[in-house]
């Protein structure tokens, strides 16, 4: 046994080690391309390649592209055999360096709540940025030579070279485009970071691409005009060298999707901002026909985990099921039941989406999961408020869509996609968690604390001792989405946990109800069985890391034997005559590049499928019962024992995080206390805040050799 847990750690070192010389080979290439020195060395390379079998396609896809899709594989199977115990992070010296640069250190209104390790990454990424604009432009301009066909000015070329350069930085940006926003084979998972919250990194690298290659665009199109040659440039589809106007199609492409992705469209149209962002095929199809190849193999490796990523989500979610049951809420929300397979297990705060096809046969929402599969083996639950369109239709459908006069819901067919969640549960390695909800922010904590007390008998993990949980909401009756976790705030027997709840009701006036007669009013959820006797599959999740690991890994060998093949039977090698070579169209090899993806994806479609046909045959087709039993409402629970006295209710009033804080410190003597926010962006950063000046505060004043520390986390599910 002790030899087993040895080669394991032994393993696991190796392949982090892998793994860290992988990323600094993919990032060196960046940081080396623009010299002298790489531009020799790979010309040579290149030459080398192009006589061989290989080509030179092979030795590019290889060098460039290659090292970020390892990256990705290698990182499927560490995770898949890295133990999943948080114990291990608690008190080291390591994940005490950890906690300081994920502690919030910006916190502001514009730019939300930035972490260390954030800013880090920010200040090393312009860094780059800057290298490689100084690089290019410093050489550009000591081999400037006038262009007698243009006309122009030194001034005026040296503004054309800064704009081509800017151009490239554009692609730099275009390189790590996709890659936050991958959920299957998310490479930021290594590093602890959740789709949902990767997904700003998107957001930030979208907007300096727009900024660098507008700037690019336009600046071009003002040489061109002053030049005379606006006319003739601007529609030209060249036979070599860079396509301007497929150029032109990228950037107009590209500012339409930024456009609409402006959180003043995204949140109030949201179909406007799900349609244009597939323009992604446009854009990148044109993108590669200006670029070249050559330069499209730094970008590709985003786009080639993504089109891996996306049929396999397709594939995934194409198998529809039926709700189980729902349960309207008297806050206007509903919680949805949906079947899974026994097998399929995922960590708290996962999160789904579903589509739900009588509402919008085409979108996708994500909803945080209020279940733990620690406690419920055959269905999952979500909650959805519903306050706007698609969330209103689907409250109208439950509402009034009943077989006959009867209680029982029609099948309502429903598309499920995920689980999404962490790969370990980091909460647990806090004695103490501070939980600040706000509205239906409640729901990932939901998950949390059933998880938490499902392992107090456990003897695998240590939980935290106390517990407490902040839900601010606009009205009294948000206290029903507290519906699922009733046993432990009120007739909780557990004397492991401590949970206590502070509720603030902001757009209410003092009523005198306590939390306890609160609860007991608003807890009468009508629940609604579905008639269906038969769930045509339930949800079972994505395919197994080794199994994605697998299924990447032979796309990308079946790409690049594709491309070599392609290749060399369209383009003339070189031992052809130089004549004919000369008359194929650079074009030519970006069209092969497309068809060799194409062919890659495709191939991945089929192993896909064929996996999930195998998991459906073994599935077991009987009648799917659930286990909750059918009943028309839920009675109010009965209050017993004094533990409902501690929660605490406040009327017309917000929280203030400072004095909830200086409680904490005064009651308790943990040195490590966890904070998580999930609610409003400017609330989350109100808590941030508070945290960060509470501990500043603390590492002046204490003299103590143990001080408090508050550990902030943020949940934000703005998608």
């Amino acid at each position: 046994m002790y030899r087993n847990q040895e080669a394991s750690a032994i393993l696991l070192i190796a392949i982090k080690v892998l793994m860290i010389l992988l990323c600094a080979g993919w990032i060196s290439l960046w940081l080396l391309k623009p010299t002298d020195l790489w531009t020799r060395k790979w010309h040579l390379a290149e030459n080398s390649a192009r006589a061989s079998a290989f080509g030179y396609y092979g030795l590019n896809f290889v060098v460039y592209t290659f090292p970020v899709i390892g990256l990705v594989i290698i990182g499927l199977v560490y995770l898949n055999i890295k133990p999943s115990n948080p114990q291990t992070c608690r008190q080291t010296k390591f994940s005490t360096f950890c906690n300081v640069l994920s502690n919030p250190l910006v916190v502001n209104n514009y730019l939300g709540i930035l972490s260390g390790i954030e800013l880090l990454g920010v200040a090393l990424f312009l860094l780059f940025l800057a290298w490689t604009f100084y690089a290019r432009i410093s050489k550009d301009f000591r081999k400037l030579v006038p262009d007698e066909s243009f006309n122009l000015k030194i001034w005026e070329l040296k503004y054309l070279r800064i704009a081509t350069r800017f151009g490239l930085l554009a692609e730099a940006c275009l390189g790590l485009l996709l890659l936050p926003i991958l959920r299957g084979l998310a490479p930021f998972r290594l590093i602890g970071i959740q789709f949902e919250a990767s997904v700003k990194y998107h957001v930030w690298l979208g907007t300096a691409m727009v900024l660098f290659s507008t700037f690019h665009g336009v600046s071009t199109l003002f040489i061109w005009g002053i030049s005379n040659k606006i006319q003739d440039q601007v529609w030209k589809w060249q036979n070599t060298g860079r396509i301007y106007i497929a150029g032109e199609i990228t950037l107009i492409t590209g500012l339409v999707i930024w456009i609409t992705s402006l959180p003043q469209i995204r949140r109030r149209k949201f179909e406007i901002f799900y349609y244009t962002h597939h323009l992604y095929i446009v854009f990148f199809v044109f993108f590669l026909f200006h670029a070249g190849d050559r330069h499209f193999y730094m970008v590709f490796p985003g786009l080639f985990l993504f089109g891996i990523d996306k049929i396999l989500r397709i594939i995934q979610s194409r198998i529809k099921t039926c709700v189980v049951s729902a349960r309207i809420l008297p806050c206007k929300a509903v919680e949805l039941t949906l079947p899974k397979d026994q097998r399929l297990k995922y960590k708290p705060t996962s999160v789904v989406y579903v589509k739900i096809p009588r509402i919008s046969r085409f979108q996708w929402h994500a909803f945080s999961l209020i279940s733990s599969s620690s406690v419920d083996n055959e269905t999952m639950s979500i909650v959805v408020k519903c306050d706007k369109s698609w969330t209103r239709s689907l409250y109208d459908m439950i509402s009034t869509e009943r077989e006959g006069e009867s209680d029982q819901l029609k099948c309502i067919s429903i598309a499920v996609e995920g689980p999404y969640g962490p790969t370990s549960m980091d909460f647990l390695r806090y004695d103490h968690l501070l939980l600040i909800a706000g509205g239906i922010g409640i729901t990932p904590f939901l998950s949390i604390l059933q998880e938490i007390n499902s392992m107090q008998n456990s003897s695998r993990f240590r939980c935290p001792a106390r517990i407490q949980l902040i839900h601010v909401m606009k009205k009294s009756n948000d206290i029903s989405l507290l519906n699922s976790i009733l046993p432990l705030l009120l007739n909780c027997s557990n004397e492991k946990m401590h949970l206590q709840l502070k509720v603030f009701v902001t757009q209410e006036a003092q009523s005198g109800a306590t939390v306890a007669e609160l609860i007991n009013k608003f807890s009468r959820a009508q629940t609604i069985q579905s008639s269906t006797e038969r769930s045509s599959y339930a949800a079972q999740g994505l395919e197994s890391l080794d199994w994605m690991a697998a299924i990447t890994g032979l796309t990308t060998i079946v790409f690049l034997v594709a491309l070599i093949m392609f290749n060399h039977i369209v383009i003339p090698t070189e031992k052809a005559s130089k004549k004919m070579k000369d008359r194929t169209p650079s074009w030519i090899s970006d069209l092969l590049l497309m068809s060799s993806f194409a062919l890659a994806i495709l191939f991945g479609a089929v192993v896909g499928i064929v996996l999930r046909w195998q998991r459906l045959k073994k599935e077991n087709l009987a009648l799917i019962q659930t286990q909750t039993k059918t009943q028309n409402a839920i009675t109010s629970p009965v209050v017993r024992g004094s533990r409902q006295e501690e929660h605490e209710i406040y009327f017309g009033k917000r929280p203030n995080f400072k004095e909830i804080f200086s409680n904490i410190k005064h009651e308790d003597g943990e040195t490590e206390i966890g904070v998580i926010s999930c609610g409003p962006e400017a609330m989350n950063v109100s808590v941030a805040s508070t945290c960060k000046q509470i501990s500043q505060g603390l590492r002046k004043a204490s003299s103590k050799k143990k001080k408090q520390k508050f550990i902030f986390h943020c949940l934000n599910f703005t998608l």
